[in-house]
């Protein structure tokens, strides 16, 4: 069925999350909630680290650099949802949606790559903490940061040019609460091959060799423990690796189950909480577990509110 001899949509409708009326609010006051958190989170931690010297390190660069791509991550949907719970007619223009896929692409690629770098980074202070200043120099920092940024906008480039060749038809109704690249696929009424080629090869070396990367240095890191550590600092590593990995895996998890293991039997309202699992829970999550946790943030923190209640 060619799609160039039929009406044009320009608009979709998002169909948002499957919640009964009588609940919208409670939903709403919660997602509303879910993002001040997050956003909340995220600008503490980026304030910190441009703040406090002690802080311009490998680690916090590329912490701050997570909590920027969190920031964003998330507010590419949660505005638009939370403006869709109050709207009675959900419209994304067709341009609208592809900005929204696009940004989320970029996001999200450089999350699933910033993990990794920052499990590089815990991987190599651990096992080599005396070459740790000489390996993960300012340089070579630079070097691992801008070609992720530049992997994951590519990537995202590619993906909506591709989209944007696609014919919609009659149908315009989205069974989610954003543009995601499976559920516009479903809609095209044209050839959606190449598409779903792009996303395998693309998915690869963005979320698959990631993960398994994170799960390598993370188990090197625990081995490595096993070897030298009093039961305190085994106890100590296993909370904090631990922490990062429950958040790894969530996060990996939900796109993997999505992206690359699409079920035919998988219900909207299954997809659409996973979908909130790695575009909701993850980038609100990531401040607490990498950086409340941790006693130079605690530290900085600290002082900055001290410095603000002396100069008071």
């Amino acid at each position: 069925m060619n799609g160039h001899n039929q009406t044009v949509i320009s608009q979709f409708l998002l169909l948002g999350l499957p919640i009964p009326p009588e609940y919208q609010h409670l939903f709403y006051a919660l997602f509303l909630a879910i993002y001040l958190t997050t956003v909340l989170g995220n600008l503490i931690i980026i304030h910190l680290i441009f703040l406090d010297s002690h802080l311009h390190t490998p680690m916090y660069l590329f912490l701050s650099n997570l909590s920027f791509s969190d920031l964003c991550f998330s507010s590419v949907t949660m505005p638009k949802l939370l403006q869709n719970m109050q709207s009675q007619h959900p419209l994304i223009s067709y341009v609208g949606c592809l900005t929204q896929m696009y940004f989320f692409m970029v996001f999200g690629d450089m999350e699933s790559l910033l993990l990794v770098v920052m499990a590089y980074d815990r991987y190599v202070a651990i096992c080599f903490p005396l070459h740790y200043t000489s390996i993960m120099s300012p340089k070579v920092c630079a070097c691992l940061l801008l070609p992720l940024w530049m992997l994951a906008t590519f990537n995202a480039v590619i993906n909506t040019l591709l989209m944007d060749r696609l014919s919609f038809c009659e149908n315009n109704v989205i069974p989610h609460f954003f543009c995601d690249i499976p559920s516009l696929l479903k809609l095209a009424c044209s050839d959606t091959y190449v598409n779903e080629l792009m996303i395998f090869i693309s998915g690869g070396p963005i979320i698959l060799v990631p993960f398994l990367l994170i799960v390598m240095s993370y188990a090197r890191i625990v081995c490595s423990i096993l070897k030298v550590s009093s039961t305190h600092g085994i106890h100590k590593v296993f909370s904090t690796c631990g922490s990062h990995l429950s958040v790894v895996s969530l996060f990996y998890g939900t796109v993997i189950g999505l992206y690359f293991c699409p079920s035919a039997n998988n219900s909207t309202v299954k997809e659409t909480t996973m979908a909130m699992m790695y575009t909701v829970v993850t980038p609100m999550l990531n401040p607490f577990i990498y950086s409340l946790r941790n006693k130079d943030i605690k530290g900085a923190l600290i002082k900055v509110i001290f410095s603000k209640k002396i100069s008071l």
